[in-house]
C-alpha cells in the first residue's frame, strides 16, 4: 500500500532542499537585496538638457541633489522654455535611477517583487 498524505517528493516539493537550508538562502538574498539597495542610494545620476543648459542631480533614492542653469538661457519672457527644459531634464534623471533600480534587482528574479 502506498504511503498517505504528505507532499509528493519527500521535502514539501522543494526539490529535496530542507527547510533551514531554504530560510539560510532567503536570508542571504535579503542581505544581497537590501546591500544592493544601500548601494543604489548612494549614487548619483546625471541628466542635462538644451545642449547642457540645464544639469539635474538625482540621487538613487529619487531626491534631487541639484539644479544648475546656466544664465543665458534665463530669458524672462519665455519661463515656459525653462520650465520644460528643468522638467525634461529632471525626468530623464529619474528614469536613469529606474534603469538602475530594474539592473539591480533583476539578478534576484523574485516573482512580484517589480
Amino acid at each position: 500500500m502506498g504511503k498517505r498524505g504528505g507532499f509528493p517528493g519527500g521535502m514539501g516539493g522543494f526539490g529535496g532542499m530542507n527547510i533551514n537550508q531554504l530560510m539560510k538562502e532567503a536570508k542571504k538574498m535579503q542581505a544581497d537585496l537590501e546591500k544592493s539597495q544601500e548601494e543604489l542610494s548612494v549614487q548619483e545620476f546625471e541628466a542635462t538638457a538644451g545642449g547642457g543648459a540645464i544639469v539635474v542631480k538625482v540621487s538613487g533614492n529619487k531626491e534631487i541633489k541639484s539644479v544648475k542653469i546656466k544664465p543665458e538661457v534665463i530669458d524672462p519672457e519665455d519661463a515656459e522654455m525653462l520650465e520644460d527644459l528643468i522638467l525634461t531634464c529632471t525626468n530623464e534623471a529619474l528614469r536613469k535611477v529606474d534603469a538602475a533600480q530594474a539592473s539591480a534587482m533583476g539578478k534576484y528574479n523574485i516573482p512580484g517583487l517589480m
